[in-house]
């Protein structure tokens, strides 16, 4: 019975990690052909791996089974919103950077997110072409460090890997990702980026629950 149990909860968080990589994806790197293809229009979308109570999972997981019957009209709106939302040379209406929302952050931990990433030994490829508090280098290290955890057997291991994620969400995503939320569901004008934001801010929100260090052992 325990060993179900924690096979379903690895379950849960390899499907996070998966919406996760999805989500910071879309907001690091233009919509391509596949893309649209394989998420919107091939149907991944209309099975999320993971199911939440969470109410902005729910509306989330209703934009994003919306039906892209039009591959080249959603493939043409996804671009005209990921640049008049993000790109330096469009509009800049949902900028995914924390630094963007100086007025939001109250982290007081003195370490930056690119500290927390050398801590770790991390470099990924598109950290120096993107600032290191972009949305998505965060969410693709967020995903790591669960890869990380999934990996651990020794329960105190566990345990300081659970504060260490806890702790990253809370100092350097939580705050500002609302805002930026809000800033999507107003300026987005395709239902996907809309919800591509709102499934950001609820799976971090449910993975910050779930390694609460005042819960129990995963």
């Amino acid at each position: 019975m325990q060993n179900n149990i924690k096979s379903d909860r690895r379950n849960l968080l390899k499907g996070y990690n998966m919406l996760l990589y999805f989500a910071g994806s879309m907001v690091m790197y233009e919509p391509t052909e596949e893309c649209i293809t394989d998420f919107f229009s091939g149907g991944i979308l209309k099975n999320l791996p993971v199911t939440s109570n969470n109410p902005r999972f729910i509306r989330a997981a209703s934009m994003l089974r919306e039906s892209c019957t039009d591959k080249k009209a959603c493939k043409k709106s996804l671009i005209a919103d990921y640049h008049r939302l993000f790109s330096t040379d469009g509009l800049k209406m949902a900028v995914p950077v924390s630094s963007s929302y100086p007025e939001i952050s109250t982290d007081t931990s003195g370490k930056s997110a690119g500290d927390f990433y050398n801590s770790y030994g991390w470099h990924s490829i598109p950290r120096g072409k993107v600032p290191d508090d972009h949305l998505g280098i965060e969410l693709l290290f967020l995903t790591k460090l669960t890869d990380k955890f999934l990996q651990m057997d020794d329960e105190p291991c566990c345990c300081e890997m659970k504060k260490e994620i806890s702790r990253f969400i809370g100092d350097h995503i939580i705050n500002w990702l609302p805002e930026w939320n809000n800033r999507m569901q107003e300026n987005a004008t395709t239902v996907y980026y809309k919800g591509i934001a709102n499934i950001a801010l609820a799976c971090v929100e449910d993975l910050y629950g779930i390694f609460d260090s005042q819960n129990k052992p995963l």
